[in-house]
Parts: structure tokens; C-alpha cells; sequence
């Protein structure tokens, strides 16, 4: 077992182990090994991520997912499912996150705010029978963020919280 995401859940920090984008809604994910994140953008082509027209940003800029939390579903479902059918933008991992808005978690350069718990929706049932109910306790279903400083991530980037 590697030990880097044991010593890194000791300071306080986890990793990045995943990244995703779709670039219209319904789209099969895209997995990345890295991407820019901007304020104007979230991760770069995901269309969820872009400023509207008004230049508001949406409360849904870039989503993350805990690998514990997916973990978590697919063992109350007993089945091993790709985190992608969750539909988030990263995955991280080896780190608790507050469930609580307004939380800033750094990845890099990056700085995302959360807004606000990511509801699963019935379309995880379209996924995968019984997906949506399993997201549904403790914030499984993620976290929605907007990006308040851009930056570029890979995977293996350390991720942490400030306050």
C-alpha cells in the first residue's frame, strides 16, 4: 500500500484521484488526467461550469465527490460501480470534508467555495437501480462548489481545506 495518502490524511490533506467533464448535460463523462479551473469556466469544457451570459456564476460550478463517500454506496448497493456515473467533476480522497456551506478547499492554486450539498437525483437510478437512495445520507451525493480562484489540477494534487 502506498503510503503518501496515509501520511497525507495525517496532516490534514487528501488527494485528488479523479477528474471529470461532460461537455453538454447527458454527455458519457470525460475522464481527464488534469485541467485548467477557472471562474469563467469550473474545469475547463465541462459545460456546467461556465458564467451565464449575466455574468452570474452558478452555485453548481464544479462538483466533488469523496471516493469514501462513493464507497460508501457501492457497499450498501454490494457492487463495484465506476465513480463516474455519479457525474462530478473531481474525486477526491483521504480527507473529510465539513458539510457545511461557505468550507474552502484547495487544490493547488484552485480555491473552490462550497455552496451547497449536491442532492443525488432520480437520474442515478437511470445509472444504476438503487444508486440515488445509496447517495442520499450524509452528503454522499457530494459537494457543489464555485471556483473563487483559478488554477490548473492533476491527479495526485494535494487537497485541503482552509479556513
Amino acid at each position: 500500500m502506498d503510503p503518501a495518502p496515509l501520511d497525507r490524511a495525517a496532516a490534514g490533506c487528501g488527494t485528488l484521484t479523479g477528474i471529470a467533464r461532460r461537455l453538454v448535460s447527458r454527455a458519457p463523462m470525460e475522464v481527464l488526467s488534469e485541467s485548467g479551473i477557472s471562474p469563467e469556466q469550473g474545469v475547463f469544457g465541462d459545460y456546467r461550469g461556465r458564467a451565464k451570459p449575466n455574468g452570474r456564476v452558478a452555485r453548481r460550478q464544479v462538483s466533488i465527490l469523496r471516493q469514501e463517500d462513493w464507497a460508501a454506496a457501492e457497499a450498501e448497493l454490494g457492487i463495484t460501480l465506476p465513480w463516474t456515473m455519479r457525474r462530478a467533476n473531481l474525486l477526491i480522497a483521504g480527507l473529510d470534508l465539513p458539510r457545511a456551506a461557505g468550507t474552502i478547499i484547495a487544490i493547488g492554486d484552485v480555491r473552490l467555495r462550497v455552496t451547497v450539498e449536491c442532492d443525488p437525483c432520480r437520474r442515478m437510478d437511470e445509472q444504476h437501480a438503487g444508486l440515488w437512495p445509496a447517495l442520499v445520507p450524509d452528503w454522499r451525493g457530494g459537494y457543489l462548489t464555485t471556483v473563487i480562484a483559478g488554477g490548473h489540477a492533476r491527479l495526485g494534487d494535494q487537497v485541503r481545506i482552509e479556513t
